[in-house]
């Protein structure tokens, strides 16, 4: 195998490409957008993310923009503490701590390891084939050892070769977000009302991510986004609305929560391999969404490095990774069922009563299956199994 294309610029996209660049390929990835910039504002890495970012040699360079989490949990509408996060005891568990950090960072760290000539933007791509042949919109083609599909939920390489696959469907919740500064007084932090989740992260440098996503109906949009959230949060915690209140009204991100309809049966087809949300999108009450592209794009790098042959790589790949992450996709949607999909307040209170007694090393456990991986190493001609 001498080059791969990598077909998207997000934050799985970049990381593919500074592993097969590891692995020994020549890479370019392309983008349809004129720039490589970041959607969304801030974003979990959870300890498994930390350590596959390590696995690419991005660990020195990527701490100082992080923000660990040392302390917080979950709350009730009233901030009524339901489950405590204990960050020292995640971090001696995990090997690494929760952290935050601006996606614009992450993805200016990830481009920045990538030679300028690797980087193609304004680059639309029109068809793809399982041979590893790519036709852009411009009409040229170019054919590839691999092609890595990381085009996103409404992936263009997954609808040509998966077609059967290919649409989405509604997740039921619709999600606001948002960055704000100088508010070191607000902690990690998830609140959960009747059909409403409130969540805080704190960023590198005294800003903080806020997030809430609310029960529904598909295409249901507001003339001011931050004004209906500080509506839906009447009577919250001060420092709840006060966070939100302090947001410029332009900064607040809306969107609703989609997912594919079928997951995918396979995510290799011949030359062509999916990863992240192309393959497998999941809602994002574990917070694993980005994580689990960043693991895709270690493990694909692992495979490519360890098989000399297109094929066998790219079943690996599948076989390391589909289990996984279709695992996740279900543990995340039951997750948010669980969470602000109760809407019955007698239910909601139910729940919160029957958490507290939850012991802390129980609530630990629980993260173990997302927070407990570990990244295969990188190493050209040294088969093995990630």
């Amino acid at each position: 195998m001498d080059n791969a294309i990598v077909i998207g610029g997000g934050i799985g996209g970049l990381s593919a490409a500074i592993g097969l660049r590891l692995a020994g390929l020549r890479v370019a990835v392309v983008e349809r957008a004129p720039e490589f910039t970041a959607i969304g504002a801030g974003i979990t890495l959870w300890p498994n993310a930390v350590h596959a970012l390590g696995a690419l040699g991005l660990g020195d360079r990527l701490a100082p923009l992080l923000a660990p989490q040392q302390s917080g949990g979950v709350h009730d509408a009233k901030g009524r503490p339901i489950i405590r996060f204990d960050g020292a005891a995640f971090e001696r568990r995990f090997g690494s701590p929760l952290v935050g950090i601006r996606r614009a960072d992450l993805i200016a760290l990830l481009c920045d390891a990538l030679p300028p000539g690797a980087l193609r933007p304004g680059t639309e791509v029109e068809t793809v084939s399982s041979d590893g042949t790519v036709t852009f919109r411009d009409g040229r083609s170019e054919h590839a050892d691999v092609v890595v599909g990381a085009d996103g939920i409404n992936s263009r390489v997954r609808a040509t070769l998966w077609p059967s696959c290919s649409g989405t469907v509604h997740g039921g919740f619709t999600a606001f977000r948002a960055l704000t500064h100088d508010r070191p007084d607000v902690g990690l932090g998830i609140c959960w009302g009747p059909g409403t989740e409130f969540g805080t992260i704190p960023l590198a440098g005294g800003a903080r991510y806020w997030f809430a996503s609310f029960v529904a109906e598909e295409g249901t949009h507001h003339a001011d986004p931050k004004g209906h959230v500080l509506r839906r949060l009447a009577g919250w915690p001060d420092v709840v609305r006060s966070l939100v209140a302090d947001t410029d009204p332009g900064a607040v991100l809306h969107h609703d929560l989609r997912v594919h309809r079928r997951q995918l049966p396979t995510y290799v087809a011949g030359r062509v391999a999916l990863l992240g949300d192309a393959a497998h999108a999941m809602k994002p009450f574990l917070g694993q969404g980005g994580c689990q592209a960043i693991e895709d794009a270690v493990v694909l790098a692992a495979c490519v490095a360890g098989h000399a042959d297109t094929g066998p790589a790219l079943a690996a790949y599948d076989a390391a990774r589909r289990p996984r992450t279709q695992a996740l996709v279900r543990a995340s949607a039951a997750a948010g069922r669980f969470g602000n999909g109760v809407r019955n307040p007698l239910l909601a209170a139910l729940r919160n009563g029957l958490l507290r007694w939850l012991p802390a090393p129980v609530a630990l456990r629980q993260n173990a299956f997302a927070a407990g991986w570990r990244p295969p190493a990188i190493t050209p001609g040294r088969p093995r199994t990630p």
